[in-house]
């Protein structure tokens, strides 16, 4: 845990999708890699997804609850771009306080929501009222769990057999076009970048 936050600051995981995701993880520990397996050894709980100050609130009640919150708190509520779910009301009620830190872990697309607070654009409209960023903003990009160039190409050299055509079309404009470079370097045939209504016809 950060030492900048006290010891017995309760974290709370307000996501349905992400509490069932841990379940799963919960039931594989087979899977775990040393490093979690070392911690495991060592940790009183058995259990690398809980602590004594871990709370999980997976109903609507609950999460609206941490409305009310007044003490320090950690809430981890999952959506990609900030687009939609239970975080646009905990950003909702925590943009415009300058004691919040807004914590983005992962890449935003332009044009979301989650992309505007990266850029701390001073005004952002959330449920379609304009609000104020004046909450702390921090990032941490090594989280995310999008497959960078190098990966993608590793993945794409394993073909047995290369596609006749390739579009990209998932990623910001200059990555997207140096992934299609790189592609092409690797022998792939017809690698394309479409543009926002750009149409094509396969045989």
């Amino acid at each position: 845990m950060c030492p900048h936050l006290p010891s017995a600051v309760p974290v709370y995981v307000d996501s349905p999708m992400a509490i069932d995701a841990t379940g799963i993880y919960r039931l594989h520990p087979e899977a775990y890699d040393e490093e979690a397996a070392a911690f495991l050894a060592d940790d009183r709980h058995g259990d690398p997804f809980g602590f004594d100050m871990m709370r999980y609130t997976r109903s609507t009640a609950q999460s609206k609850e941490l409305n009310f919150l007044r003490e320090p708190a950690i809430i981890i509520s999952a959506s990609g771009m900030a687009e939609a779910g239970r975080i646009l009301h905990h950003l909702k009620n925590n943009i415009e306080d300058s004691r919040n830190t807004i914590l983005i872990v992962g890449w935003q697309a332009p044009h979301t929501l989650g992309r505007r607070i990266v850029e701390k654009q001073p005004k952002v409209k959330i449920f379609g009222e304009e609000y104020t960023l004046r909450a702390q903003v921090a990032t941490i990009n090594g989280l995310s769990a999008h497959a960078d160039r190098s990966e993608l190409l590793d993945w794409a050299a394993h073909f047995k057999k290369r596609p006749q055509h390739t579009y990209i079309v998932h990623g910001e404009e200059d990555a997207s076009f140096a992934l299609g470079d790189g592609l092409r370097n690797q022998g792939f045939q017809d690698v394309n970048v479409p543009q926002l209504g750009q149409g094509y016809q396969i045989d």
